[in-house]
């Protein structure tokens, strides 16, 4: 038996095993159309959700942050007693045409504020006393995609969310420099060294079938995205950048059915206000292009966009201007129809904190 068949058999009989418990409801036993498309934003570092998703009604709200709190007068309104930062007028925009869901309070019992095990329990989706090697969305791939790419990180490395038990996501920033690597002489000298061997030796053969599968991929996402360019203006940020190669990806119509994208910076311990306008400002108008991108594609009705960030921040400001490490934070959904657009949930109490001073999550 092929190990990939022997991962999918066994994995299969339990589903638990393959996505977030807040997501197992909606994925138990269904059957994904391979033309849908998940893209996951992760806002690296902890972005600050209380000043994300502005709780302006709530006195809590100004009395513990007497500084950073949002001024009332510029919060950008969604509803009678929340607003959106400042610098998010365009996913505002989104908002109010109802292609966005905001999930609120989501966390975890024991929360960890180390970034590297948070992003582990998040990449992995593991209890916060378990360590796993493999990542939700690689095990999704695993047991439920095919196709020569079905899962592409738009960067230089690869998450953990990435990596599967049989199947890696493919780490690409830029195809052709991809494409042309993948073809250096190298690896075409080193392939017929070993095929000239015996292939008896499992890791081996698991190096060799990755590279010849890597190859196979670099041909087939260079040749496919060439034939496409995005029409609509980008920033120049490293997100747009980011952004608009996905959405070349996408519209070149890859099999890819995953994709992940990096925007980092959000450790905000000093310094909060200007740090977090300039990135939600890039999120804001990167996230602007790619929508509109992949509406001109006719991509956009197919495709789901997910962000989230490790924890949020503490609820008090600390003395240097910013916040220390928090726990739940606010989830972001986006597409052309969502499921249930608007507030999901309800937002955590800014006067019944846990002993920390910290959210608590519902």
């Amino acid at each position: 038996m092929e190990r990939r068949t022997f991962i999918k058999s066994s994995l299969l009989a339990s589903t638990s095993l393959l996505v977030p418990r807040f997501l197992q409801a909606s994925t138990s036993g269904i059957e994904v159309p391979s033309d849908k498309k998940l893209v996951v934003i992760q806002l690296s570092g902890g972005n600050d959700g209380l000043n994300t998703v502005v709780p302006f009604r709530d006195d809590n709200y100004y009395r513990l942050r007497p500084i950073l709190g949002q001024q009332r007068s510029k919060v950008l309104d969604i509803s009678d007693n929340f607003g959106l930062h400042q610098q998010l007028p365009n996913f505002q925009r989104l908002y109010q045409e109802g292609m966005v869901s905001i999930v609120n309070g989501v966390g975890y019992p024991n929360p960890n504020r180390s970034h590297f095990r948070a992003l582990d329990i998040w990449h992995s989706a593991s209890d916060s006393d378990q360590y796993i090697s493999t990542g939700w969305l690689g095990r999704y791939v695993d047991n439920y995609c095919d196709g020569v790419a079905p899962a592409i990180e738009v960067d230089d490395g690869l998450s953990l969310a990435m990596k599967g038990h049989s199947y890696l996501g493919l780490a690409v920033s830029d195809p052709n420099k991809f494409y042309r690597t993948s073809m250096n002489p190298f690896f075409e000298r080193l392939g017929a060294a070993t095929r000239k061997q015996p292939l008896d030796n499992s890791n081996l053969d698991f190096l060799y079938k990755t590279m010849i599968d890597t190859q196979s991929a670099a041909s087939y996402i260079h040749e496919k995205s060439r034939q496409i360019s995005a029409s609509t203006t980008f920033p120049t940020t490293q997100l747009g950048r980011k952004l608009k190669q996905t959405a070349q990806f996408i519209n070149a119509r890859l099999d890819t059915q995953v994709y992940y994208v990096d925007h980092g910076g959000f450790d905000t311990h000093a310094g909060q206000i200007n740090a977090q306008n300039r990135l939600l400002g890039q999120f804001d108008e990167a996230l602007a292009a790619f929508v509109q991108e992949l509406n001109k594609g006719d991509s956009m009705d197919s495709t789901l966009i997910m962000v989230f960030s490790e924890f949020g921040r503490r609820v008090k400001e600390n003395a240097s201007g910013g916040t220390d490490h928090g726990t739940a934070n606010s989830m972001f959904l986006i597409s052309n129809q969502p499921k249930k657009p608007g507030m999901v949930g309800s937002y955590p109490s800014l006067s019944a904190l846990d002993n920390n001073g910290d959210l608590i999550f519902n």
